[in-house]
């Protein structure tokens, strides 16, 4: 960005004083966020079509994740960060998703194991955090339609559990990847009708809680000890996307959106070793490439009133599994273990929609919304590479959502209105609380590897059903 000529002084007057109202409204913000991230950074697992977490934001959840090109809340700094520009003050948004369900596998010999998430509910669970600030909404108007924003989410990642003494014990008996992506993120409002974002994405282990490290254990086939592989890394990328209102009715509120958004691929060169029986025989290392995808979304409101809106909206994934080429174990005295993956690309297809009632005659100043959606998204991992850590296989996911938004007027549980739950002389435009419903129905998968003992104790056919529950808490300042 370049500067022409020099400041006003009445620039810098409108400054400070724009500063003043930032400093003012982030201060509540920065602390709702500080409380969030103690709780929220923390390893978690992953959920859906692993190794890749669809959920990051509950309202978006409950439509299928078909949100890139409505984008209209603080989870826009992951599915579309040019939609932030359609936010106004400072916002923030924290949540997580509560997952149980199970993989039953009949091996090829007819014995038969479970597998689940380390317990009947995943914990801690995948969790997301966004701040986003309109810094024009807050006087810094020098900067022009800038909106500016930080998230933390989970984005992917696993943890899975099978019995030590099952038939799959020595593929894997624990695998679990704690990843966490650092959001830093600006949008700019280009046009009226066009906004632009670009943001980075940093990979990072977090070592507060949890081992702090990718990591998989198995049994030894040869010694009967339990075996571990470890290790960590911090990698970077990038996110850069656009979001286009086509159309708009009488009161200039968008009725047909374009998203357009691409993230890099990272690469994690994970550094770490091998233990044996919790003692550590090797220095060891491996190379995991997160991949690129491109999305494209277009929604569409064929009502959108003063009382009512109807929204639907699809939205494809291109998914850059095919990066994934190997993950070969790279010992210190040079060795290798060779482990080919040989992953496959894959679209992903999220239809999804919401009714919002934004006038209700019993419920004064608040807003109601009503979502659904469905997401397909095929396998990426093929028989020769399978592996029950992540139960890979063709998977349909049905979604149902719930959204309550209560503004400055409204009352809270008839005790106080919501306008005035602040911190001192701060208070919130609006409080919005979301809730999801997920359940994440995988095809029967029949796995023919075509490998020797021990790598083909992974023949059989698996089953897998996941549950998932979302919430989200939303403050508008």
């Amino acid at each position: 960005m370049m500067w022409h000529g020099s400041m006003k002084m009445s620039d810098s007057g409108m400054m400070s004083r724009g500063w003043g109202t930032c400093r003012n409204l982030l201060a509540p913000a920065i602390a709702v966020l500080a409380v969030s991230l103690a709780v929220c950074w923390v390893p978690s697992p992953v959920l859906a079509q692993v190794p890749r977490i669809q959920g990051q934001g509950t309202a978006a959840s409950g439509m299928g994740n078909a949100f890139a090109a409505q984008a209209d809340d603080p989870s826009a700094l992951h599915y579309n960060p040019a939609g932030m520009t359609q936010l106004h003050g400072v916002q923030v948004m924290a949540g997580g998703l509560l997952a149980g369900g199970t993989t039953n596998f009949a091996s090829s010999s007819g014995v038969n194991v479970t597998g689940d998430h380390n317990g009947s509910l995943a914990w801690p669970p995948p969790t997301h955090v966004f701040l986003v600030a309109n810094l024009k909404d807050l006087g810094l108007t020098a900067l022009g339609d800038l909106t500016a924003g930080v998230g933390l989410t989970t984005p992917f990642g696993s943890v899975s559990r099978y019995p030590e003494d099952g038939p799959l014990r020595f593929k894997t008996t624990f695998a679990a990847m704690p990843l966490i992506d650092i959001k830093p993120t600006l949008a700019y409002r280009l046009t009226p009708d066009l906004s632009f974002g670009l943001g980075a994405d940093i990979y990072t282990f977090p070592g507060m809680l949890g081992e702090g490290h990718f990591e998989k254990r198995s049994i030894s086939p040869t010694t009967g000890a339990t075996t571990e592989l470890y290790g960590k890394d911090t990698a970077a990328g990038f996110n850069v996307s656009l979001l286009y209102t086509a159309l708009r009715n009488a009161e200039g509120k968008p009725t047909a959106n374009i998203g357009l958004v691409y993230r890099s691929q990272a690469t994690l060169h994970l550094t770490g070793g091998l233990l044996s029986n919790g003692n550590k025989t090797s220095d060891a290392s491996a190379t995991f490439v997160l991949p690129q995808v491109l999305s494209g979304a277009i929604a569409i409101w064929p009502v959108r009133t003063a009382e009512r809106e109807w929204k639907m909206e699809l939205d494809v994934d291109y998914v850059g599994w095919k990066s994934v080429r190997n993950l070969d174990i790279h010992l210190a005295s040079g060795a290798t273990i060779a482990q080919p993956q040989n992953w496959r690309s894959t679209s992903t297809v999220m239809v999804g929609t919401e009714y919002r009632w934004l006038q209700l005659d019993q419920l004064p100043d608040w807003e109601l919304a009503l979502r659904a959606g469905y997401t397909n998204s095929p396998t990426q991992v093929p028989d020769l590479s399978f592996d029950p850590s992540t139960p890979s296989a063709d998977v349909h996911i049905p979604s149902i959502g719930l959204g309550l938004l209560c503004k400055e007027g409204g009352s809270f549980l008839g005790l106080a209105r919501c306008g005035d739950i602040g911190i001192r002389s701060i208070k919130p435009k609006a409080i919005g609380i979301d809730f999801s419903y997920q359940m994440s129905i995988y095809e029967q998968r029949t796995v023919n590897c075509g490998c020797a003992f021990p790598s083909s104790v992974v023949n059989g056919l698996y089953k897998t059903t996941y549950h998932t529950g979302g919430v989200s808490l939303r403050v508008n300042f």
